[in-house]
């Protein structure tokens, strides 16, 4: 009996320990939405609290020269800047959470909550370049917390074992 319950600490130990585990949340254009609306999005976030300087000419995240890539990291800067905030990232649903780092080809994008400039407003956080509220949920790794699922199938696994030892 002393071993079950022993096991039982242990795995409910490790579940405690990978729920709390802090993945990387990113905010990116939807890939399906023609360029025209992307680079309304991507002119309301460099309009607001996104640092744009890193997708100018010859800056470190200009290539790919695309609207869908330049939104993209516009859009997750205001996101990040915004400490995360999934209202952050409604953009009209021109934009979702994701789980995957989008950075490429030497271009990192910020993956943790980085203040905004000193002296600037902060970002509005729920509205989009329409001035609209929308869902940013659904899509395969798009979660409004990242990580979130994870954590829960992680935490429902471990419970399961746990039942399992005590039988």
């Amino acid at each position: 009996m002393a071993s079950h319950a022993a096991r039982l600490l242990l795995l409910l130990a490790l579940a405690a320990a990978l729920a709390g585990r802090s993945d990387g949340a990113w905010c990116v254009c939807r890939t399906d939405l023609p360029d025209a609306t992307l680079q309304r999005t991507l002119d309301y976030a460099c309009g607001s609290a996104a640092d744009c300087k890193p997708i100018q000419p010859n800056a470190t995240c200009f290539a790919p020269d695309t609207v869908k890539a330049h939104c993209s990291y516009a859009v997750n800067s205001y996101y990040q800047r915004s400490g995360q905030n999934p209202l952050a990232c409604v953009f009209s649903n021109t934009a979702v959470i994701s789980s995957t780092d989008p950075s490429t080809n030497g271009c990192k994008y910020p993956a943790s909550a980085t203040p905004s400039a000193p002296g600037s407003p902060p970002p509005p956080m729920a509205q989009g370049p329409n001035g609209d509220l929308k869902d940013t949920s659904g899509g395969a790794d798009v979660f409004p917390v990242a990580g979130a699922a994870t954590r829960a199938v992680i935490l429902a696994c471990c419970s399961l074992l746990a039942l399992y030892f005590m039988a």
